[in-house]
């Protein structure tokens, strides 16, 4: 029989343990850690052999398999030990899409605007009467859900880390919003590493399957000649000319028409809820996977008018003495403060802040000088963001708690700004995740303001 072994007990883990004990293997799941109640209750209820606070190797050992949670880098001494005894590492995703039958999957990836594109996506789908289900980084987990319901379609938001332990897996249609530098440090500070990861969405892709894509992205074209892709392209792009035979989608004077195949829908961004460039990416992105799984334009159109921003992206919480509060917490990168500030249309007190992942500060600097007038640094270790913009911004205040950072945001902001939470860096000095440090934010916000 089988024997498969779970490394980590969050969604990743639990759902992929319950699938392997829907398929009859012999199963095992190991974390470090410590695993939440409402994973351990469930690897109960499925009578889920195992274990937390520690690893024990020699049962790790005895797996024919192993399905490590993305959160677990490949330099884990348990990894390592698994690898150099010959035993094959795989991913959530690599495991369950074994188990889907003839449903099909959407699935999304890029260093930035996933997670609304995947939520768009699935609104779409939802909406069309589709029976579809949501995963990956978000939503249930994908082993989960193929273990226990019965779904045609699952769309899918997918990490760089997620993708780095698939093989055999095949996306129906791959949305590849962008890439920029990010998570390096898991990637031996080598980009390209990066770059080849999220280039993954294409792997084993036929000529039936769709691959939409950034036509305004620069990596993205430096890599296109590099492969022999089959499937039907659909670009999106506001800035560059591009074109396709399958279709594409090209944003002019606020209005953008997607069009794959025979089918096509023009959209005005002024009427969606989601503002800025980015969220036009994103639409666009959404329209065309959307046309690509069969959705009626009429359909698509209602439900990208309909849609409400994502939270703890660009998420506006209150409004107090005539100061805007945003939360953007989820802006764990550059790129995706670049588009935080570039869509600020009022003076902008700045939070930014936390573990720092070999950040280049630099692509920030011209926003920074148009439209911030207070920086405030929030985290163990501010000496970066300090030195990257003093003589940038006029004020550049340093604060090493949430509390402190807050009260002087709430000195420096004057009637007609925006306090601005995208804080460029992950989460980890001081909160437990970007979605703990955007909850603290808007309490904080509620009560203080």
């Amino acid at each position: 029989m089988k024997n498969i072994v779970v490394l980590g007990g969050g969604i990743s883990g639990y759902g992929s343990a319950i699938l392997a004990k829907k398929k009859g293997f012999g199963v095992f799941l190991s974390d470090a850690g410590k695993i939440a109640d409402r994973f351990r209750s469930k690897l109960d209820e499925w009578e889920v052999p195992y274990e937390e606070g520690g690893h024990t190797e020699e049962r790790i050992l005895a797996a024919t398999e192993v399905v490590k949670s993305p959160g677990i880098p490949d330099t884990a001494p348990i990894v390592r030990r698994i690898r150099e005894a010959g035993i094959p590492v795989i991913s959530e995703m690599e495991f369950a899409g074994r188990y889907m039958g003839r449903a099909k999957c959407i699935c999304i990836t890029g260093s930035n605007g996933k997670t609304t594109t995947t939520s768009i996506i699935y609104k779409i789908l939802r909406d069309a009467g589709y029976n579809v289900a949501l995963g990956g980084n978000i939503g249930e987990s994908f082993a989960y859900s193929v273990a226990t319901g019965s779904y045609d379609w699952y769309v899918l938001e997918l990490s760089s880390f997620q993708l780095d332990g698939m093989y055999r897996f095949r996306a129906h249609i791959g949305v590849l919003m962008n890439i920029t530098p990010d998570h390096l440090d898991r990637y031996d500070h080598c980009f390209q590493n990066y770059v080849d990861a999220k280039m993954r969405i294409t792997q084993n892709m036929t000529s039936r399957d769709w691959f939409v894509y950034s036509g305004d992205d620069e990596v993205i074209w430096q890599q296109l000649p590099k492969y022999d892709f089959r499937m039907r392209q659909l670009p999106f792009a506001a800035r560059n000319a591009v074109a396709s035979g399958a279709g594409d989608a090209f944003l002019c004077d606020g209005v953008f028409t997607a069009t794959a195949g025979k089918a096509s829908v023009e959209i005005d961004t002024s009427k969606l809820q989601i503002k800025g460039l980015h969220n036009a990416y994103n639409a666009m992105a959404a329209a065309l996977a959307a046309l690509a799984a069969g959705v009626a334009p009429a359909q698509i159109r209602r439900s990208l008018y309909d849609f409400a921003p994502v939270e703890h992206r660009l998420e506006p919480v209150l409004e107090k003495d005539g100061v805007l509060w945003i939360n953007d917490s989820k802006a764990t990168n550059v790129d995706s403060v670049y588009y935080a500030l570039e869509s600020m249309t009022r003076p902008v007190v700045w939070i930014a802040g936390g573990t720092d992942k070999g950040n280049d500060y630099e692509p920030l600097k011209a926003f920074a000088r148009e439209k911030v007038h207070t920086l405030v640094c929030m985290g163990v270790d501010n000496a970066k963001l300090v030195r990257e913009f003093t003589g940038v911004v006029p004020e550049v205040v340093s604060t090493a708690s949430l509390d402190d950072a807050l009260k002087a945001c709430k000195a420096a902001a004057r009637a007609g700004d925006a306090v601005l939470l995208s804080p460029a860096c992950a989460s980890f000095d001081l909160f437990k995740n970007y979605e703990n440090r955007g909850e603290l934010f808007k309490e904080w916000v509620r009560n203080n303001a």
